[in-house]
This record gives C-alpha cells, structure tokens and sequence, in this order.
C-alpha cells in the first residue's frame, strides 16, 4: 500500500480555486503533498499547496508535463485538457476521475446523451451545432418557445444557460454548440453529493434543496435536508447512485435534479468534483465533501455521510454595481452571530455575481437555520472600496 502520509507521495490538482482551497485544508490535515495548476498566479490555492505552476489548464504540453510530475492526478474544474489526461493514463498515470468519465461530462450534449442511452431520466432535449443551426430548429417546429438554452461547452455559476421566451432572444446567444431543453415545471431543484472510491465503495450525501437567484441563475441557499416527503428523497438518491455507477466516476460525483409537479425526478447535470451543493458538509457533516474526495481517489476507506446537524449554506457574490478590491461589508456582525461560519476563497477582485465565499448556518432546526440564513445574507455585502 502507498504511504500517502508525511511521505513523498505528490497529489496534483488541476485548477487553484476555492474548490481545490478547500481541498487542501484536507490534504493538510493529513500532511499529503500537493501541486497545483492554474493560469492565475494569485489562484486562492497558492497559499496553501506545496507546489504551486502557473499554466494553461488547456494546453495539452501544460497539463501533460504537471501530470508526469505528481503520483496521482485530479481536478477541480471540468474545463481541463482531456487529450493530456488520455495520454497521462495510458503511460500508467492515474487520473481520478478517469479521462473516459470526463469526456462523458464535459461536453453537455453527451452528458444528456448519456442519459437517454443509460435510460435515466431526464429532461427531453434536442442538440444544435450552431446558432443558425438552432434558429432554423425554431423555425421548422422542430422545438417550441419557451426552452432552455444551454452552451454544450464551458458554462458555469449561471453561464452558459439561458431561458429563451421569444425569437428575439436569440440574437443575444453566441454563435456556438448547444442544446435546446424542455422547461421543466418544478417544485423543487435538489442535489445528491455521491461519493465512490477506486474499490467502488459508494456513499451519498443526504438530498439538498437548493434556491436559486432568479437573475443570475446561481445559487443563493442550499438546505440540508431538504424539505421534501421521505419517499422523494429515497427516489432522489436512488436515481443518484444509479447516475455515479454508469458514469464508473471515482471522487465525488454532484447530481443536480428537479422534482416535477408530479414528483418525478430529472437529472439536471452533474458535476464530477467538490460541488456548491455540498459546502454546508464543512461544519454540518460527519466528514465534509472534500475529505471524502481525498479519501475517494486514494483509495481509502470513506466517512459518514451523515450530518450532525441541519445546514444551510449561503452564498457570497459580489454586489451589483461594484467591480474593484474586495470589501466584506459587515463581516463582523455575522461571526457575532451562534452557528454562522463565513469562509473567505481569496479572490482579491469583486464584480457583480463572482462568488466570493460562503456562509454557513448549523442549527438543530432547519427552520430557525433558514431564518438565520436569511439574516446573514441580508447583513453581509461584498462590495468594493471604489
């Protein structure tokens, strides 16, 4: 067995954002060397890594040579070079999550492709190769208004993904691969963080409900647990399990789903890393998200999924109508507050929208945490001072 403890042993890390920050508090705990990668050289996981390489995430001469350099290679952002880890894996490399689910995921299109094909369910959707593509879509009533518009490559934080009611709307959309989806009548958006190990040891999260900024399409809270009937949550988790055995994902797998009107539930999207959805895990779990994925890649045994207690994580955005170096107006009177944790990513500049941090709420009554949550969120502004 490899000793990955205060040895020589290097875990690499593609991306150095707050995602790979709070991995590190992991690898940290248990003294595991790491090497980051990540085109900004003030990235929030230079100050707590042990190597840290400026470099192109995309660029295949880049993501190959870190590779070769680390013992077992992962990532904490999707938009990485998937040909470098092709290669990596076929010179022995171990790649966590493996290149072949990647590929699965990273392109939206064959994600919900791989829906239909696995028959989990999910919303109907037709793909396009290009805006003219999709007007003439539009045109022959191949698909109907309203839908929404997904980019097949690179959104996130609300990017990439639009509600398309008129005709007009399109002129606004870049001119690139896409999808067009049903809308979906929902009453809920819900999230299950699965976790598996190399072993195929499996583990899920309790279902959380997530509650979304309805201008920039972000997520504002997410409720642990969520409030819905025992029996949609067992469906939940369920359809969960069942989305991380195809996708033969190692790490933390996050599947984002809709319960229906009439309680069916449809796979959103999935992210194959530390995901949003799981932050209040920090404070609230038995083990947090991100030790289990350390725990998941290098093969050990994984934690209680339980939690201690009900969470609920807030979000920090930047203000609208403030772009510059990073102020947390009235920080103070949240951490004055019983069970309320903010943690700070270390982005130095704010503009409308870039998540900055979290706050997270611990409370016996998820209730009475939600109130609170509420409070944080209407005290706490990130703003600028310009």
């Amino acid at each position: 067995m490899t000793n990955f403890f205060s040895s020589n042993f290097k875990l690499g890390i593609l991306g150095g954002g707050q995602l790979g920050k709070m991995m590190l508090y992991e690898t940290r705990k248990y003294d595991i060397r790491t090497h980051v990668l990540d085109p900004n050289l003030d990235a929030p996981c230079k100050i707590a890594c042990d190597h840290f390489q400026q470099g192109n995430l995309m660029d295949y001469e880049t993501v190959y040579n870190f590779g070769k350099k680390v013992d077992i290679l992962t990532f904490e952002i999707e938009t990485v070079n998937l040909q470098a880890l092709v290669q990596l894996e076929k010179e022995g490399k171990k790649v966590y999550p493996s290149a072949k689910t990647l590929e699965k995921i990273q392109n939206k299109g064959r994600q919900k492709l791989f829906y239909q094909e696995h028959k989990i369910p999910t919303a109907a959707f037709t793909r396009f190769s290009n805006k003219a593509h999709l007007t003439e879509g539009i045109t022959s009533n191949k698909i109907k208004l309203p839908f929404v518009w997904k980019s097949t490559q690179g959104g996130y934080d609300g990017k990439g993904v639009t509600v398309v009611k008129y005709g007009a709307d399109l002129v606004k959309l870049p001119d690139t691969e896409c999808i067009a989806e049903s809308l979906i009548d929902f009453k809920n958006e819900l999230a299950v963080i699965v976790v598996r190990n190399v072993s195929g040891e499996i583990k899920t999260y309790p279902v959380v409900e997530m509650e979304f900024h309805p201008e920039a399409n972000q997520v504002e809270y997410v409720i642990c647990p969520a409030r819905i009937e025992e029996k949609i949550a067992r469906k939940a988790v369920e359809i969960a399990e069942k989305v991380s055995q195809a996708f033969e994902h190692v790490g933390v797998l996050a599947v984002e789903m809709f319960q229906t009107q009439d309680d069916q539930i449809l796979v959103n999207e999935v992210a194959p890393r530390p995901h949003n959805s799981g932050h209040y895990s920090i404070e609230a779990s038995y083990t947090n998200q991100f030790e289990q994925h350390i725990r998941a890649i290098l093969n050990l045994p994984l934690g209680a999924t339980e939690s201690k207690v009900a969470g609920i994580m807030v979000n920090l955005v930047g203000a609208e109508g403030y772009t510059g170096d990073v102020v947390y107006q009235n920080i103070e009177d949240i951490m004055k507050m019983k069970g309320v944790t903010p943690h700070i990513y270390g982005k130095k500049q704010t503009r409308p929208f870039r998540k900055m941090g979290h706050v997270t709420i611990v409370h016996q009554d998820i209730d009475k945490a939600r109130e609170i949550a509420q409070k944080v969120k209407n005290t706490i502004k990130v703003i600028s001072n310009t």
